[in-house]
């Protein structure tokens, strides 16, 4: 009967729990611990699980103790739950510490009234129920799991039993369509595609709705999928680039790319007014890609497209050769407009890595050409470039706003295309091409009168760290909206030509060469540098805003005035400063107007700018020659500069004693600009010492000076000397000149005030007498 009741202690709680009547076994608990969780958790889920951790054998003075002999088979041994606030109690503690050591351990069974090996137990089976009730929670979300598993194969063999085609759209069923239908519905289908693409084109060009037309206008050529993906038919071979680029640039074959090398293309672009144009991607890869082309062809050197003037001078467009080369790229000319095409080529100090870096981001273009744009943003990127850190295949939709410095010539406001495209190594193009309606020029708005043809530049890295670069520049605008004083400027492509875009990139490279030069020519004080770059910044948002006031640029918000008392030539305008701390607070009023001078550009730029001559025509130098204290050289000509002037000792009065003029200068071979603005001495001594020049007040005036274009032909200036003549022949073949006089001042420190009809007559009487003045001058008309 002793091996039953063995088996009955083995397989009984007790067995575990005896503490002394088992004495070789009173490591079985620690033991425990260390078998498999799976085998042990088999072993005691019968026993402890049904009890929540709460049953265990009574460790009191109740004879429950196992002792040795032969009366070991007829004892009973007494069970009982501990007691709910013994249970509580370990609950508590578990939650804080599931695996107690044995000093606590041993605190609980004092507290508690149990044994040490009761509480150890008791952790035990805890740990055990608690594993359980994981196990089982893990188990549900494995079968959760796996119906969602079985759900999901059963969708795909129901779509994998009816297939349908991704390219027709319709069903696919190997065994029931043969390959040449399947191949046909993909045909059509792109074919659908391309009819709506060119349908879609047609309609915006011709202004009526079509329902198919069989060479569209609105491309060169109609690309199907396989061009696309090899790129052009032609483009590099002889036939297309036969003769060399300028420098002997020979891109060879497959110099455009593919539209399919330049990830990154959105599906549409970004919607946008109702009356713009909704471009998709395939419109925009081959407007691209035909404005690159045309760039190239029209770029090379001898090219047939370009021919001599009458008078053997620039370059003008062969009308009749570009008819036969190109297909009209953003539909036929409208109504009314005009054309105006122009080529330069200059070398210049420059990177072509940093111009197309520069020519891609709209503020550093804006930057670059200050004088010429005065606005610039990107409404859309269609690409980023084919890989990272590099703008070749680059095509993003952009808004500029380009400019004339007069009054007279109303702002072009474009909207287009910019892509650019690495050709070689050190060899780079950006063309640019506009994607607006052509509109008829009797209803056209202000800033539909212009079209933009494929334009741009081709920059080629030079072995001595300079780089030459072409520019070409062709519009289409409606001649009407410009004054008859421009037009011959207009019309011989200075005004906004590439003779203009070229001049003004040299000016700008040579300025920063010299102020990156460790040695600045001129300067006269100890200045450091970071109050020459105060300076020059400050000098900068003049010439900024003085650019704005003349033209009416959408920097500010300006409102004409319409006055009966002044003329067409005069353009007076306001607007309210309220929070702008670079310009005093108040009603600003400008007025420009633009005339034509007899004289030279040169020498009526050398006149405004001599400050022993100013007091012929600056009411701010009180009868008196001026002083230049401070000079900062933009360029190794003396007339790039920014410069501080102050009135002589002799002629300073209380009201200019403490006021200082900053003045900047500087001229190129397509514009003369002199602009300057009254400081007062507190405030320029903080820029100098390189404090920030945004928080000073200040309202510029100036002059602009450009070429006449040839239209105002006088004897004068057969009888000039021979420089004369030079300068003459590259101010358009005559001795005149095209001077803008700007002026903004302050009429009422009250922003709301109204404005004053004396206020008007000042500034025009100003602008008036100022005109007077210069042309009487007997210091110009002597020289």
């Amino acid at each position: 009967m002793s091996q039953p009741m063995s088996s009955a202690m083995q397989n009984s709680p007790a067995f575990f729990s005896n503490p002394r009547g088992m004495e070789g076994h009173n490591e079985m608990g620690l033991i425990g611990e260390g078998l498999d969780s799976g085998l042990l958790g088999r072993m005691r889920d019968d026993e402890y699980e049904s009890r929540s951790g709460s049953d265990n054998f009574d460790g009191g003075a109740s004879g429950d103790e196992l002792d040795g002999g032969d009366d070991l088979p007829h004892r009973r041994k007494r069970y009982h739950r501990h007691t709910p606030n013994q249970i509580q109690e370990l609950e508590n503690f578990f939650k804080e510490c599931p695996h107690p050591d044995e000093k606590q351990r041993m605190d609980l069974s004092r507290r508690l009234g149990l044994e040490n090996k009761q509480v150890k137990f008791w952790f035990q089976n805890r740990r055990t129920q608690m594993k359980t009730q994981l196990e089982r929670h893990e188990n549900l979300m494995l079968r959760q799991e796996n119906e969602k598993l079985r759900a999901e194969n059963t969708m795909m063999k129901e779509a994998m039993n009816n297939p349908i085609c991704n390219s027709c759209g319709g069903p696919a069923m190997p065994g029931q369509i043969s390959f040449e239908e399947h191949q046909i519905r993909i045909e059509n289908a792109r074919l659908k595609d391309e009819l709506n693409r060119i349908c879609t084109l047609t309609n915006k060009f011709l202004g009526k709705p079509m329902a198919s037309f069989t060479s569209p206008m609105g491309l060169p050529a109609s690309h199907s999928g396989l061009e696309l993906g090899i790129g052009r038919n032609g483009l590099g071979s002889s036939s297309s680039l036969g003769t060399p680029l300028p420098m002997g640039l020979d891109f060879g074959d497959g110099v455009m790319g593919t539209p399919s090398s330049m990830p990154g293309l959105t599906s549409q672009m970004g919607s946008m007014s109702r009356n713009e144009l909704q471009l998709d991607r395939s419109m925009l890869i081959d407007l691209a890609l035909a404005a690159m082309e045309e760039l190239l062809k029209m770029a090379q050197t001898d090219s047939p497209l370009w021919m001599k003037s009458a008078d053997g001078g620039k370059e003008v467009l062969n009308n009749e050769e570009y008819a036969r080369s190109f297909s009209p790229c953003i539909g036929p000319k409208p109504t009314g407009y005009v054309t105006e095409a122009s080529r330069e080529t200059g070398v210049m100090m420059i990177n072509s890595l940093a111009l197309v870096e520069a020519m891609m981001d709209a503020n550093r273009w804006a930057d670059m050409f200050p004088s010429m744009i005065a606005r610039a943003a990107i409404l859309d990127v269609v690409s980023g470039g084919i890989s990272s850190g590099t703008r070749n295949g680059a095509l993003q939709v952009m808004h500029a706003e380009v400019q004339l410095l007069s009054p007279l010539v109303p702002n072009r406001q474009v909207r287009f295309l910019r892509f650019c495209k690495q050709h070689a190594e050190g060899v780079w193009a950006v063309a640019d091409v506009s994607v607006e309606m052509g509109h008829d020029a009797a209803t056209a708005q202000p800033f539909m009168s212009c079209r933009r043809l494929p334009s741009g530049c081709i920059v080629q890295d030079m072995p001595n760290g300079y780089a030459k670069v072409t520019w070409v520049e062709h519009w289409e605008y409606d001649e009407n909206i410009a004054h008859q004083l421009y037009r011959p400027l207009l019309n011989c492509g200075m005004g906004f030509g590439a003779h203009r875009w070229i001049a003004t990139l040299q000016r700008q490279s040579e300025c920063l060469a010299v102020l990156m030069s460790s040695i600045s020519s001129g300067d006269h004080t100890a200045m450091n540098q970071d109050g020459r770059r105060s300076m020059l910044k400050l000098a900068q948002r003049m010439t900024k805003n003085f650019c704005s006031g003349v033209c009416a640029s959408s920097v500010h918000k300006w409102e004409l005035l319409h006055l009966g008392n002044m003329g067409d030539d005069m353009r007076v305008m306001t607007r309210k400063n309220l929070d702008d701390p670079g310009e005093p607070h108040g009603i600003v009023l400008s007025a420009a107007t633009s005339v034509w001078m007899p004289v030279s550009r040169q020498r009526l730029f050398d006149f405004l700018r001599d400050e022993q001559l100013r007091s012929e025509w600056d009411i701010l130098s009180n009868g008196g020659p001026m002083q230049e204290m401070v000079h900062i050289a933009k360029g190794q000509g003396q007339g790039n500069c920014v410069s501080l002037l102050r009135a002589s000792a002799g002629n300073a009065n209380e009201s200019t004693s403490s006021m200082l003029v900053i003045q900047e200068t500087w001229m190129d071979a397509s514009c003369s600009v002199v602009v300057y603005a009254p400081v007062d001495v507190q405030s320029l001594n903080v820029v100098m010492s390189g404090g920030d020049s945004a928080y000073v007040a200040l309202l510029p005036s100036g002059f602009a000076i450009l070429p006449d274009g040839g239209g105002h032909n006088n004897d004068s200036s057969n009888k000039s000397s021979t420089s004369q003549k030079g300068v003459a022949a590259a101010d358009g073949g005559s001795g005149g000149c095209l001077l803008t006089v700007g002026f903004q001042i302050l009429v009422n420190n009250m922003p709301t005030a109204n404005l004053s009809v004396e206020s008007v007559d000042t500034v025009n009487n100003l602008i008036s007498c100022t005109i007077q003045k210069i042309k009487a001058s007997p210091s110009l008309l002597a020289a």
